[in-house]
């Protein structure tokens, strides 16, 4: 399956590489296309950000066949055979290393300005490009971090040819490529978007991971696509169009909640109010359900501001009420912030608004002391496990319906609100993902796959058993003993 552009296939390439969450790794970069990649893999191993620089020696008569290479720190390194091959004498070899470390050197100062180059020693370097086609720059990448006292030399990309990926196994530790096309003929065919990096983007991705200030900003030039679908809308090749209706899948009802073959009949989205909720300068449409007697509220997140109107989301919203559950559905992001996708992966800035939302509730009369449970979808199930985590939560109980929990894998581990997973069956990559993501869980949890269900639950029935999951999971944490029975 083709990647979207290098940012889907860095997040593609990260859920592959959880189990180098929490050791001791730089994440580096090749220049100038692997540094988008590799940002999202430093990002999701909460790792420093760098670039490795290499410049290959060629042979002076010959320049595409190299004798050596070259890397910061006064690296060298000599292949010992092409060089008695050629009978390149030790004055060239010094006038070609002159001329590539002069190079070396500007490349340095351009990218990262005055910052110093991250040390490797008695570290795991992660190597990552876009892709390998010969594997040349990247070996001579392998070689240049272990010379800089890298302990241990992982080699990461989204796509090169199987005979690429052996080769290179005697000069990394461990090689690992999301896919391996036994007809390999260009890195670009396994790319939507797979136009150049400029110096300016791999600069600001360096200069954001560096200063450790979140997610890096949004091209100017197109916007960064997600690994997710937003919700309602499926993936085409030649971009995003609502989910078509005309496949088997239900029409959606008058009021705007899916229909549900195969389950009970679809109830009505709960009936309410429409508020504003203050976050700092930004206010946020929303829709509140008050909560039966003694009853919860549950708050939903996504990550994109389709929440409040989402047909899934007004669909479990109305199974809750109809469980004596308030809700309460609200934008997380504005219009002009959806605008940005890099805002659709920034957890820390949809955390904050969920908290703002949460505190909002407990300022409303008759709400001071209301159980509050979280339902996240996507990048909002991430949001929701970081609220959860932070000091002083007053969360008691979160569903993730198809989420990313692993984006909010530093802190998974200081959930204390009991966590459902809820996940298709068919959704391969965000299921590997979540199981990978709960055992960093340590509060009570369970993960719930759905037969036969894909990422957004369109299939006939598979709807009603995630709203079914989160209506016995909620009530059981949200609403009183006695109101249960």
């Amino acid at each position: 399956m083709p990647f979207l552009d290098r940012s889907d296939a860095g997040r593609q390439l990260a859920s592959r590489m959880m189990h180098l969450h929490g050791g001791d790794v730089v994440v580096l970069g090749l220049p100038r296309g692997g540094v988008p990649v590799a940002a999202e893999v430093a990002r999701a191993l909460g790792a420093p950000l760098d670039v490795i620089l290499v410049r290959k020696l060629g042979v002076p008569v010959q320049p595409e066949l190299g004798l050596g290479a070259i890397g910061e720190g006064g690296v060298r390194i000599i292949n010992p055979e092409v060089v008695a091959i050629t009978h390149v004498t030790d004055a060239e070899i010094a006038a070609v290393e002159k001329r590539e470390r002069a190079e070396l050197e500007r490349r340095a100062r351009r990218f990262r300005g005055d910052r110093r180059r991250t040390p490797l020693a008695g570290r795991t370097a992660i190597i990552i490009d876009d892709g390998i086609a010969t594997g040349s720059t990247a070996r001579a990448a392998c070689q240049v971090a272990r010379a800089q006292g890298a302990v241990r030399v992982v080699l990461a990309v989204p796509v090169a040819p199987p005979s690429a990926c052996a080769a290179l196994t005697t000069d990394a530790d461990e090689v690992i490529c999301l896919e391996t096309p036994a007809h390999f003929l260009a890195i670009g065919e396994w790319y939507e978007d797979f136009s150049q990096t400029r110096d300016d983007e791999v600069i600001s991705l360096l200069r954001h991971a560096a200063a450790e200030s979140g997610p890096p900003p949004p091209r100017e030039d197109a916007e960064s696509r997600p690994l997710l679908p937003k919700e309602d809308e499926a993936p085409t090749r030649e971009g995003r169009v609502p989910a078509p209706r005309g496949d088997g899948a239900p029409a959606p009802r008058e009021d705007g909640a899916p229909a549900v073959a195969g389950g009970p009949p679809p109830p009505r989205a709960p009936r309410g109010g429409d508020v504003v909720i203050a976050a700092g300068p930004v206010r946020m449409a929303a829709h509140l359900s008050t909560p039966g007697s003694g009853a919860g509220i549950v708050v939903f997140a996504h990550g994109s501001g389709s929440s409040r109107h989402s047909p899934r989301n007004r669909y479990v919203s109305g199974v809750l009420a109809g469980a004596g559950l308030g809700t309460l559905l609200f934008d997380l992001l504005t219009a002009e912030e959806e605008r940005y996708r890099a805002n659709v992966f920034d957890i820390g800035l949809l955390a904050s608004r969920l908290a703002a939302a949460t505190r909002w509730l407990h300022d409303q009369p008759g709400l001071a002391d209301a159980r509050i449970g979280y339902f996240g979808a996507s990048t909002g199930a991430a949001a929701a496990l970081w609220a959860a985590a932070e000091p002083g939560g007053q969360v008691a109980a979160v569903v993730s319906r198809g989420g990313r929990p692993d984006l909010a894998l530093p802190r998974l581990a200081r959930v204390r609100a009991p966590t459902l997973l809820i996940v298709g069956g068919l959704d391969d990559m965000v299921l590997r993902m979540n199981r990978e993501a709960q055992k960093y869980l340590q509060c009570e949890n369970r993960l719930e796959v759905v037969p036969g269900a894909t990422h957004l639950f369109e299939e006939p029935g598979t709807l009603a058993q995630v709203a079914g999951l989160a209506r016995d999971w909620f009530s059981r944490f949200l609403t009183p003993a006695p109101a249960r029975a």
